[in-house]
């Protein structure tokens, strides 16, 4: 295989600085020994491994992570045993005296995105297995300095461990497994994306019935400890089983990068001979295939960073994290507030909830093997804009069937975002570098947390200072206008996202800006308008374009051309 060097003028930087960042988002190239190569072929006590073992670990691991949405179980509690608790007027409940604990939660959102983009890179260079139990690692700490930082009644101490180190360590392992998963099953890309990453919705349904009676047995800072070590025991037993393919590695006719390969009918080292499910997006020209490399396997992970298509993506996947992440955040004190319900019954809508962001992340990954991952973005963007724009009516109307049959909706194409975006990176810019632009991605969804937390939390204070009660549905439905607007946006950039490895590929037009799809053809927008082409004028396009990177191809062999990936 070729290696493409890049020719950015960061690589040549006279700042150190420069150059070191540079080189750790342009180096992904996981170096393994022959004698690591052979040991990853058996699992403990020379049991062969089989790629379908990641699945079950993915999910346990990933269900752990996933214990972060179910934080706003412990708001009321940390907040009571800190700061005290006073009898409401408006429930007639006691309730704590401040209100800061859901601050953990934005802190670990931020550190999470923050995490993953910047420790991508190194999980490639480094494999899954190792970037897994670093990041089980740190998260253990995390939960062990929270549970301090509870028993001392020092808030800092438990945002520093809860909210940066288990943020940190959390991004870290999410990623992990994830991308893992994409490379071992080239031909159930959506599948194994929604499978690798539903557990963490699952986790939330688990954890949000463990904490209240666990912190009757033995107290709140001792459930920190106690559930921390049942973690990192859990966390390090999954990531003995995380391993990316070996050399060489094939399965139903097919290689990691989906290109077709003679005699590959067999699942080499894959231990199955699964059905290929066909997937209309990142299908590519037969030929093309034959011919030669996928062209965007070798790019330069700085390269496709900083492309427009991955930047169209992000801002598309900020507008599908946006409304889930600050509901999900806020879930039980609405039901506890505005419906008037217990403790108890907020805990279990909680964790039904839950459910639907599993349900979601599975349901909408699976589907996108056959539907396409841009046209599962549109349902779940679209579903999304229409549940935003009818929520404060349901919610002063007090219609509480309709709002929980909303908001599971809402929470489900939340989780679908989540379940499809590996699966659509790798369609768009292949499995070499899946973890870090997963990672960076991820920082879309810090962002809306944070961001959006912050800025909700802020209007919600104001109208409570302005005289309003926590009874009154305004002080949440005054934030969904924003949140509507941001969805829009996303919406509105979902259309611009490419489809296939053409729209990302094929040279621009002359004074062409943007393009996209309109019942499967490719429309260029530019400076003259409007241009349509026909399946025979793209056929054209793409087969002189494939024409000349072979070309390229074989003057790079001849070292007389470097190859940036930018096509």
């Amino acid at each position: 295989m070729v290696t493409h060097t890049s020719t950015n003028p960061e690589s040549t930087s006279k700042n150190a600085l420069v150059r070191a960042i540079h080189k750790h988002y342009s180096d992904t190239t996981y170096h393994r020994s022959s004698r690591t190569i052979e040991s990853e072929k058996t699992l403990l006590c020379g049991i062969p491994f089989n790629r379908w073992a990641m699945f079950p670990t993915a999910f346990i691991f990933q269900a752990i992570c996933g214990s972060l949405y179910a934080w706003s179980v412990f708001n009321d509690p940390i907040d009571g045993y800190v700061y005290g608790q006073s009898l409401n007027a408006a429930t007639n409940k006691n309730a704590p005296l401040v209100h800061n604990a859901p601050i953990t939660f934005y802190i670990a959102v931020g550190c999470f995105g923050i995490s993953a983009a910047v420790n991508g890179p190194w999980l490639e260079r480094n494999g899954p297995r190792l970037a897994a139990i670093l990041g089980a690692t740190v998260f253990f700490l995390g939960n062990m300095i929270a549970a301090i930082g509870i028993y001392a009644k020092i808030m800092a101490l438990l945002y520093f461990g809860y909210g940066v180190l288990g943020g940190a360590g959390l991004g870290l392992c999410y990623i992990s497994p994830v991308s893992a998963l994409q490379k071992w099953f080239p031909d159930r890309r959506g599948l194994a994306a929604g499978f690798a990453v539903c557990g963490f919705g699952a986790g939330s349904i688990i954890l949000a019935k463990v904490p209240q009676p666990l912190i009757a047995e033995v107290g709140l800072p001792m459930t920190f400890v106690v559930l921390g070590c049942c973690y990192f025991a859990a966390m390090l037993v999954c990531a003995m089983v995380f391993r990316v393919p070996p050399p060489g590695f094939q399965v139903n006719g097919m290689d990691m990068f989906r290109n077709k390969v003679e005699g590959g009918d067999e699942a080499s080292t894959s231990g199955d001979k699964a059905e290929v499910s066909a997937d209309v997006e990142a299908h590519l020209d037969e030929k093309a295939a034959q011919d030669f490399r996928d062209p965007g396997v070798n790019m330069v992970l700085s390269s496709a960073i900083f492309s427009t298509e991955y930047r169209v993506m992000y801002i598309m996947f900020f507008g599908n994290s946006i409304a889930g992440l600050v509901f999900l955040s806020r879930l039980a004190n609405i039901t506890k507030d505005i419906f008037n319900k217990d403790e108890a019954t907020s805990a279990t809508i909680v964790a039904i909830n839950g459910g639907f962001n599993l349900g979601g992340r599975l349901f909408f990954s699976t589907m996108s093997d056959r539907l396409g991952r841009k046209n599962s973005f549109f349902v779940m963007l679209l579903a999304q804009v229409v549940i935003l724009a009818a929520l404060p009516t349901i919610m002063e109307k007090q219609v509480y069937w309709a709002f929980l049959l909303v908001i599971w909706v809402l929470t489900a194409s939340y989780g679908g975002g989540f379940g499809c975006i590996p699966a659509f990176l790798c369609d768009m810019f292949g499995p070499s570098n899946i973890g870090a632009l997963h990672g960076i991605i991820l920082t879309a969804w810090s962002l809306a947390g944070v961001g959006g937390g912050l800025l909700f939390t802020g209007i919600y204070n104001h109208l409570l200072e302005s005289g309003y009660t926590i009874r009154d549905a305004y002080v949440y439905s005054a934030n969904l206008h924003w949140i509507l607007a941001v969805a829009c946006l996303g919406f509105m950039f979902l259309l611009f996202v490419g489809t296939n490895i053409h729209d990302r590929l094929l040279p621009k037009g002359k004074g062409e800006f943007a393009r996209l799809r309109v019942f499967g053809r490719m429309v260029r927008i530019g400076a003259s308008g409007f241009q349509w082409l026909t399946k025979e004028q793209e056929e054209a396009e793409w087969t002189s374009f494939v024409e000349k990177r072979r070309q390229q191809d074989l003057l790079a062999r001849r070292g007389t051309d470097v190859y940036d990936g930018s096509g």
